[in-house]
């Protein structure tokens, strides 16, 4: 058994005043069950999982005008099975549960801009984007698409189409204009909600020829709104059916409240987007209720996010945290959004903001902690972080070094709420409790009511061992279908597929991982796609990031495989802290700790120093991209890369390499 280490054990006291502490006494009550901690309940959900799910419901107080008949038509369709049945509801409605002067979104970006809005100020500018939105024609399942930075019309109007029955779709402007075009042309979009400029890193980037020539490539698009975020006005006619928001929008919604269109519980709300850096990107449906009841068990019973609480993640509307941050508002709690680089002017950004807005929960990547380890940040010593009590992390596996360093620089009174799931299912596999301790480079528990398993490659169930991520049984938030995918076709391909060999019909969710048969966390170990067959051997490329990043001259590294057959060669590209060389001293510590900490199979046979490492917007590393311009293949889809420029550096080495100079 591993030597699990502990760095934060909840108080009595946090235990009995948690939101899971009273669903259990909720659960007990209802049905005299003896419920006591969390793997009860959690054993208790995943064998029961309808009635798991109506409790969460119930437990919830979802909105609805019509209850649900029954809970789940047949946990044997998976896919297909549809949830909720009978259930009217809004997914709007539920997130504009408040309507008070208590503070609903807080909108702050690098520049220190803060703007506030109360709930009822909420509930008014929805009124009137959505009557602007109902003048145009959008109502029951329509798509409006969203080409935006992470601020409070972003959320308002994604809750205006949403209040009308439309379907939602969104892309940061981070993203290029081939990759926003991959994305969300392939909807047929009706109206495209944009800006004419946006601020990054200290600069103002005018976006309008982007914007042209996303309009001009979606033919379906009958209006593009330009919401004008700065005093100066400036030209639009060059970009067709366009309208700006402060024209449009004058005297709307003032004499009416919001107006929720009531749908099926499986009518279609947001469509996902797959990062897309191997073809075009999957287009993923999921539904009202089960996003939404899904966010909810997230929020309220992994997070124990509470109506008193302020919540910030650092993301951006192409990435799904957006989607699930926003949720928190049908808890009522304080919302605070960043649009900017959270490094720029300096890494004090969001630590300034946790101080000033008393954040109580901050979400970010292991990317942007890592980031702060390079810069030797010290959060708790320019900062008053007393209201901080939780650190939500997700977006790529984090080392135990990485834990280690947030309770020795951030708070040693902190619980570091470490997470995985996906976009496919808008939520998590495993996540955190407020009952658990947390052990360092862990996930701390498997969701409730996701039945996860770790597979051999013969569909058997195994622990303590590396092994295929999978999911038993269905859930709510797993899409109802992909966009332009006649008879599920791609559907089951993505999911399905790898295991019916072996007679098993699970999702496969391509992440390797290790879950512990004594604690029960778990330990993702990377994508299982881009895991690395060495020797006859699979190992994960996040055991290798593992150990090196936590020598001090690395910053980034990123490993991948090359040769033929499953016998491959290991390649590891080091990004260094600045200041470091690449010395030959240097590459025999990285393989003496690699043999030493992980195997001898770990030890890589090329070491290459690189100026950066590529990821996707979802904060992922670029590992099959990079194998296949090892393998001399094109990357057809350079925009769904944040920094694809530096693919040109491996393409190079590519070239070298098939010359044989290495």
């Amino acid at each position: 058994m591993p030597n699990h280490k502990i760095l934060w054990t909840p108080s009595e006291e946090d235990v009995r005043n948690s939101n899971i502490a009273a669903f259990i006494d909720f659960l007990n009550k209802r049905w005299s069950f003896e419920l006591r901690g969390y793997f009860d309940v959690y054993d208790w959900s995943i064998n029961n999982i309808s009635q798991f799910w109506s409790e969460v419901w119930k437990f919830l107080r979802i909105k609805s005008s019509r209850d649900f008949d029954r809970v789940v038509d047949d946990l044997s369709k998976f896919p297909g099975a549809t949830w909720f049945e009978g259930a009217r509801l809004n997914f709007a409605e539920n997130l504009l549960c408040c309507g008070d002067g208590r503070t609903a979104i807080v909108q702050c970006d690098e520049s220190g801009l803060r703007d506030t809005l109360t709930y009822r100020d909420l509930h008014l500018e929805v009124a009137r984007y959505r009557e602007f939105m109902r003048e145009e024609g959008i109502g029951l399942g329509d798509r409006v698409v969203a080409y935006m930075p992470n601020v409070s019309e972003t959320i308002i109007c994604m809750l205006a189409a949403t209040s009308l029955g439309a379907v939602w779709a969104s892309t940061g402007t981070e993203m290029g204009y081939t990759a926003v075009v991959d994305r969300l042309g392939q909807l047929d979009p009706k109206l495209l909600v944009t800006v004419d400029r946006t601020l990054y890193k200290g600069r103002t980037i005018d976006l309008r020829e982007n914007v042209e020539r996303i309009s001009r490539a979606i033919p379906s698009l009958k209006r593009v709104l330009i919401i004008s975020r700065h005093k100066e006005r400036v030209g639009t006619s060059d970009i067709p059916n366009s309208v700006v928001s402060t024209e449009v929008l004058s005297g709307k919604g003032e004499a009416e409240s919001v107006k929720f269109e009531q749908v099926n519980s499986n009518h279609p709300v947001y469509v996902m987007f797959s990062s897309g850096t191997t073809g075009r990107p999957k287009c993923m449906v999921q539904s009202v209720a089960g996003v939404l009841v899904n966010h909810l068990k997230e929020l309220v019973l992994h997070h124990d996010l509470k109506p008193d609480n302020a919540i910030t993640y650092i993301t951006s509307p192409s990435w799904m945290m957006w989607n699930w941050v926003t949720s928190s508002l049908a808890v009522g709690s304080k919302l605070v959004v960043f649009d900017g680089n959270p490094l720029y002017p300096d890494w004090k950004t969001m630590w300034r903001i946790v101080e000033e807005e008393g954040i109580n929960v901050l979400g970010c990547s292991a990317s942007y902690i890592n980031a702060l380890r390079g810069l030797n940040a010290e959060p708790d010593k320019p900062h008053d972080l007393s209201s901080l009590r939780e650190i939500s992390q997700t977006g790529s596996p984090l080392t135990a070094e990485g834990f280690i360093w947030v309770y020795e620089h951030v708070k040693r009174e902190l619980w570091f709420n470490s997470i995985s799931g996906g976009t496919d299912i808008n939520g998590c596999f495993f996540a955190g409790s407020p009952m658990l301790p947390v052990y360092a480079g862990e996930l701390q528990a498997p969701a409730l009511g996701m039945k996860v398993k770790a597979y051999d490659e013969h569909g058997n169930p195994v622990y303590d061992v590396e092994g295929e991520l999978v999911c038993e049984e269905p859930s709510p938030s797993m899409p109802i279908f992909f966009w332009n995918d006649p008879g599920t076709k791609r559907y089951i391909e993505s999911y399905f597929e790898h295991f019916r060999a072996y007679g098993k019909n699970v999702w496969r969710h391509g992440d390797w991982v290790t879950i512990f048969s004594d604690t029960r966390s778990a330990i993702i170990h990377g994508r299982s796609d881009a895991t690395l067959k060495v020797k006859g051997v699979r190992i994960g490329t996040a055991e290798i990031y593992r150990v090196v990043e936590t020598i001090p001259e690395v910053a980034d590294s990123l490993a991948v495989g090359y040769g033929e057959g499953d016998d491959v060669q290991v390649a590891l590209f080091v990004k260094l802290k600045e200041g470091q060389e690449m010395t030959e001293e240097l590459k025999e510590t990285i393989r003496r700790r690699l043999r030493e900490e992980a195997s001898p199979r770990h030890v890589p046979n090329l070491i290459i120093r690189v100026p950066d490492i590529p990821y996707t917007f979802n904060l992922k590393k670029v590992e099959i991209a990079v194998a296949n311009i090892l393998k001399g293949k094109p990357v057809t889809n350079r925009e769904a890369i944040v920094n694809a420029e530096c693919l040109e550096f491996y393409e190079k080495f590519a070239e070298r390499l098939a010359r044989g100079e290495y």
